[in-house]
Formats: C-alpha cells, sequence, structure tokens
C-alpha cells in the first residue's frame, strides 16, 4: 500500500491522521498500521475493555505516558470506569513492587514455583 493510501484509509477509520502513525518512516508504516488495525482496532481473542486495561498496566509499569493516556482513554471508550482504570495502574504497582522485591533478594525460583503450585492446588480445593 502506499502511503498516500493508508494516510487515506486512517483518515476514513480514525477521522485524522495522527501525527503519531503519520510520522513513521515509510519502510515501516504499512506494517506498523496493519499492526495498529489488527490490535487496537479489530475484534480479538481478548475483549477490547480488558486488552486496554492490559494496556493501561503495562503501560504504567513501563512509565509511558503517552501510552498511558492512549490506552486509558481506549479502556474508557469500551466502557471501563474510572476505578477499573485505577486497578489496572495498581496491579503494575504490585507487581513492579514483588518483581523488585523477589529478584532482589534472589528468591529461590523452584520453590517459588512449587509454592505457586500448591497454592493453586489448595485455592482449587475450596
Amino acid at each position: 500500500m502506499s502511503r498516500d493510501a493508508i494516510h487515506a484509509e486512517m483518515k476514513q477509520i480514525l477521522g485524522q491522521v495522527p501525527g503519531f502513525l503519520g510520522s513513521l518512516p515509510p519502510d515501516t508504516l504499512e506494517a506498523e498500521w496493519a499492526l495498529f488495525k489488527r490490535f487496537e482496532l479489530a475484534d480479538t481473542t481478548i475483549p477490547p475493555k480488558m486488552r486496554e486495561l492490559i494496556g493501561v498496566a503495562v503501560a504504567s509499569a513501563e512509565h509511558c505516558w503517552y501510552c498511558t493516556q492512549f490506552h486509558g482513554a481506549m479502556a474508557r471508550f469500551h466502557g471501563a470506569t474510572e476505578a477499573e482504570v485505577q486497578e489496572a495502574s495498581h496491579l503494575a504497582k504490585f507487581g513492579a513492587g514483588w518483581s523488585a522485591y523477589l529478584n532482589g533478594i534472589g528468591y529461590d525460583r523452584e520453590k517459588f514455583l512449587r509454592e505457586l503450585h500448591e497454592i493453586g492446588a489448595h485455592l482449587s480445593a475450596k
């Protein structure tokens, strides 16, 4: 697809050519636009609201202001509440903290997996 054709499709679908997409180098534009359509605009295995809440959590953990804004807006567009957006952000903070702690102390991986399996079995038995 030519750059002009891709931009025309963006305008048709999004109402504009967003600067962040329009600024992509010519040799990556077609592939990036295809991925954007596939994972941001199309139906996927993960429902859109859930997918965007995952995006909020990942963007929060990565400290990406742009992605946090984008995925937060898309999550709200797909029906997420402020409480759900906050919870996704909290889960990112929670996970990052445990990751730092467990890696920092060098917690035994085999022991961790064994304990995880035992906890899962216990919870399943309830």
